[in-house]
């Protein structure tokens, strides 16, 4: 029988054992009427009730319970008391904004794929956390992950920019390893990195939702903790202003020098949670401090945290949508900060970061905060180019097919590349954006390599006919595809174009650890995003790749161990 858990409830489980003194398994003494089964012995689970399963029994909550279990209110503490009544999976109200996966497009048809850059990076957190709070990939909720979040989360040995050009390119080209049919390109852009110390001044506003959902221990205490780490990085020549809301907004601080960080420490964990959630009026006040202590040639930037769950004044996507894309005009960046579980508002706070310039990160843990806060502070507080858009246009006398992995929502127009006023995506200093197409070649390539070909009578015949690459068809002579983009400076309305063809130079037999693993992120994230087009993508393979790899990076040595827990 299927049984769900979560983490939390298990060590909420295990703990109310050792307060009460339950032992542990099977309790002889209550009758097998009452409940008295393991897990295994009893039914699956039903979002919503709670059942007395049997003192020290290890269940949980159950699809068909029988009658004579009896049922508890969902805001009983007796499970704490006596080791035998709780929820496994709270009730969920997270909403996730819809778009549709797209597929293969002919090259003949389709020239050209168009989309704007993206450096978020919630959606691997957010599905990190539901993994570990015991979601399988079926449970993972439609449209909660987007594969190049994931992809972006992780850093890569990208080219660095050379000469006055803002990004390096890299491209690398080899055999899609889900897709015995594709090969598999890599884009990866990189800005150059830039210590925090050498950036110009900021003006910071703190705008943060201290309304009664932010009530939660990983909500409110854990947002003042995060920005407690943030306040201890800034300097002297910052302004720091902080403005909360809840049924009204306030303004706690405002203007004051970054290196009063006991001050500012003081009055982010002086805040209580309690109230409605009027986030529009919060934005609108928000970006009047900003624009009050604006900073001419300086980073001037609104950092809003919540879970996204406003419920008073402009509420919708579309009315933040409007709202946003009216302030950012300004010159003011909003970058926003997700926390919490069960209630947040995924599509809401992706909206606001998307139409207000910035970035968007979701905080589950302090690891991740000091991820996004300390480690990685100067690339989401410093935008060195927005609007950055990207337009592959493939050569159809090598490919005849492509599909953009991920990207969905960023998905621009033919004739939005060439529009200075459509809106894309922001990038800050040592940032980088991965992008991955699969490709179907016209004349496919050779399913041996060279060394097989090697080892063949003939082999010399293969290579004269097919040339030393053992390619067929125009592979090796022709460009296979140009990469254009386009990207405004900061303070400027007009873009810059930069092109970057790409030909069988970047193909290769055996792609370095950064193209396998940013391959084994994106096959596990078709299987998390419920693909219609996963082909041969599985669990066993992406761990197969993982195995094989030194991961020293922490954050890469994780999605390892994530994947081996869905296993």
């Amino acid at each position: 029988m299927k049984k769900r858990f979560t983490a939390a409830v298990l060590s909420a489980v295990l703990a109310a054992g050792a307060l009460s003194g339950c032992g542990a398994g099977r309790n002889s003494d209550v009758p097998p009427d009452k409940g008295n089964m393991t897990a295994e012995e009893a039914p699956a689970g039903e979002p919503g009730q709670w059942y007395n399963v049997g003192e020290a029994a290890d269940g949980g909550y159950y699809e068909e319970a029988p009658a004579e279990w009896d049922a508890a209110e969902p805001e009983s503490e007796s499970y704490a008391e006596s080791c035998y009544q709780f929820d496994v999976r709270p009730e969920n109200s997270e909403e996730y904004s819809q778009w549709e996966e797209k597929g293969f497009s002919s090259v003949l048809n389709q020239p050209l794929s168009t989309f704007a850059a993206d450096v978020d990076t919630a959606s691997y957190s957010n599905l990190r956390r539901l993994i570990t709070d015991g979601y399988s990939l079926d449970e993972i909720p439609e449209r909660a992950v987007r594969v190049e979040e994931m992809l972006n989360y992780f850093t890569y040995d990208h080219k660095e920019p050379e000469g006055s050009e803002p990004f390096g390119v890299t491209t690398v080209i080899s055999r899609c390893p889900w897709n015995e049919e594709a090969q598999l390109l890599m884009v990866g852009l990189k800005t150059e990195d830039v210590d925090y110390s050498d950036v110009p001044a900021s003006n910071l506003v703190f705008l943060l939702d201290v309304s009664g959902s932010m009530g939660d221990y990983d909500k409110l205490p854990l947002l003042q903790e995060a920005f407690g780490i943030l306040a201890e990085n800034l300097t002297g020549k910052d302004r720091i202003s902080i403005v909360t809301y809840a049924s009204e907004d306030k303004v706690v601080l405002e203007g004051v020098s970054g290196d009063k960080t006991s001050k500012i420490k003081r009055a982010i964990n002086s805040l209580k949670a309690g109230g409605g959630t009027y986030g529009s009026k919060g934005i609108e006040t928000a970006y009047r401090i900003a624009e009050d202590n604006f900073i001419e040639g300086g980073n001037n930037r609104i950092i809003l945290a919540t879970d996204g769950d406003l419920n008073i004044g402009m509420t919708t996507e579309e009315e933040l949508e409007e709202l946003i894309s009216e302030k950012r005009e300004s010159g003011i960046f909003l970058s926003v900060l997700g926390f919490g579980t069960g209630n947040i508002k995924d599509n809401k706070m992706e909206t606001l970061a998307d139409k207000g310039n910035g970035n968007y990160a979701y905080i589950d843990s302090m690891r991740e905060a000091k991820k996004v806060l300390e480690k990685e502070m100067t690339a989401n507080l410093l935008t060195i180019c927005k609007d950055v858009k990207l337009q592959v246009e493939f050569n159809p006398a090598v490919v005849e097919g492509y599909r953009l992995i991920g990207y969905e929502n960023r998905a621009l127009d033919r004739k939005d590349f060439n529009d200075d006023t459509k809106d894309a995506g922001e990038i800050g200093a040592g940032h980088s954006v991965t992008a991955m197409y699969e490709l179907i070649l016209k004349d496919p390539l050779m399913s041996m390599s060279e060394e097989e070909i090697a080892g063949l009578k003939y082999g010399d015949n293969y290579k004269e006919e097919l040339g030393d690459s053992a390619f067929a068809g125009k592979a090796m002579e022709e460009e296979w595809l140009t990469i254009s983009i386009r990207y405004k400076k900061p303070a400027e309305d007009t873009s810059n174009l930069l092109q970057y063809p790409v030909d069988f130079d970047s193909y290769t037999y055996e792609p370095g650890e950064d193209f396998r693993f940013a391959a084994a992120v994106a096959e596990f994230g078709l299987l998390a995003a419920h693909s219609d087009y996963p082909e041969d993508a599985s669990v066993e393979h992406v761990l197969s790749v993982l195995k094989g790899m030194d991961l020293e990076d922490e954050y890469k040595a994780e999605f390892e161990e994530l994947v081996q827990e869905v296993r």
